[in-house]
């Protein structure tokens, strides 16, 4: 009987290594790629040696690579790299102790008495423009009981699927505790979006007037500003405003960093929400991409669904009335009028 024909392996074999560098090379990549970016952003030293050292670990890969045909070597060198960034990035520490810039020179913090809560350090600046300004601090006591509703500010500076998230707990008297949290930055420092996933602002609550938060972005910083009443029970709204002011009080004493992904404006806000009034409430993509927000929430009843999402988003854009309005103790009202 004649032999079979012996069949070429090599090529298969060749294919599947092709494959496997190919379906591993991307993720073995953005490992590195992000212990690089730790190097730059978060080792101490000049700039110029961090950077260095970033470019080195980045050009290691495709050297080990090649050098060693093994896609096991290099697979272990961007594990190497990704736990240097990782010691790190989790070896720093979250301070109280900085040169602050002055308008988040202030924790606020609160002290609770019943349905009493008395709110210190509310930020009441008055604004010549975003940069010029009269500082000044209040403290404010309140009654939980005459909580009438929670609005939520959806401001937007550029990209319509990145906003900034505030809310606001209105009172029976008139008041407005607005709530923002944001980036605490150090004297001359400017918000760095890139900056922001790498543990380079600590986290801010910060309470103030709608004279400041709000008028803040109307008049000086020329953003797009919606105000959405939230319909949500009273009792959640307490629970969730109690919950806020606790969080902020306890970075008096524990510092936490501010994460463009995972501790920002949106996801914090929703992370205490969920824990104290909304366990059941369902991940969405939209919390993330959180210019969207509005939509989810007209989805789920959170806002009024029983409009079309544009003519509500017509109805709620403040920005006319917050200019047409020259007395700020009338502020609040007016941006609320219909």
């Amino acid at each position: 009987m004649g032999s079979e024909p012996a069949v070429p392996r090599a090529a298969p074999r060749r294919l599947m290594r092709v494959c496997a560098w190919s379906t591993l090379l991307g993720p073995l990549l953005l490992l590195v790629g992000w212990a690089a970016l730790v190097l730059v952003f978060c080792l101490p030293g000049p700039v110029l040696l961090r950077q260095l050292a970033a470019l080195v670990m980045v050009a290691g890969l495709p050297i080990v690579a090649w050098r060693t045909a093994s896609l096991r070597r290099a697979a272990l060198y961007a594990a190497g790299a990704f736990g240097l960034g990782l010691v790190v990035f989790t070896g720093q520490a979250a301070s109280n102790d900085r040169a602050w810039s002055r308008d988040v020179a202030r924790l606020p913090w609160a002290e609770f008495q019943g349905d009493l809560v008395t709110v210190h350090d509310i930020r009441c600046c008055r604004y010549r423009s975003e940069t010029d300004f009269d500082e000044a601090w209040r403290d404010e006591t309140y009654d939980l009981s005459r909580l009438t509703g929670v609005d939520l500010f959806h401001v937007y500076w550029g990209s319509p699927s990145i906003a900034h998230t505030m809310l606001s707990f209105g009172f029976e008297d008139g008041r407005h505790l607005c709530l923002s949290v944001e980036t605490r930055r150090e004297q001359g420092e400017t918000y760095d979006a890139v900056k922001g996933f790498f543990r380079q602002y600590e986290l801010i609550y910060v309470f103030g007037d709608e004279t400041d938060l709000v008028k803040l972005r109307t008049h000086h910083r020329g953003e797009t500003v919606y105000l959405y009443p939230l319909q949500v029970p009273l009792d959640a709204a307490r629970a969730v405003l109690v919950e806020y002011l606790k969080a902020a009080s306890a970075l008096r004493e524990r510092p936490e960093w501010y994460n463009a992904l995972t501790d920002n404006c949106t996801t914090t806000l929703i992370g205490h929400s969920r824990r104290v009034a909304m366990p059941e409430s369902r991940f969405d993509w939209r919390w993330i991409l959180n210019g969207h927000l509005h939509e989810v929430m007209h989805e789920r009843g959170t806002i009024d669904s029983s409009v079309p999402l544009e003519t509500l988003r017509a109805r709620c854009l403040v920005n006319d009335r917050a200019k047409s309005c020259s007395d700020d103790s009338q502020f609040s009202r007016v941006i609320r009028s219909p």
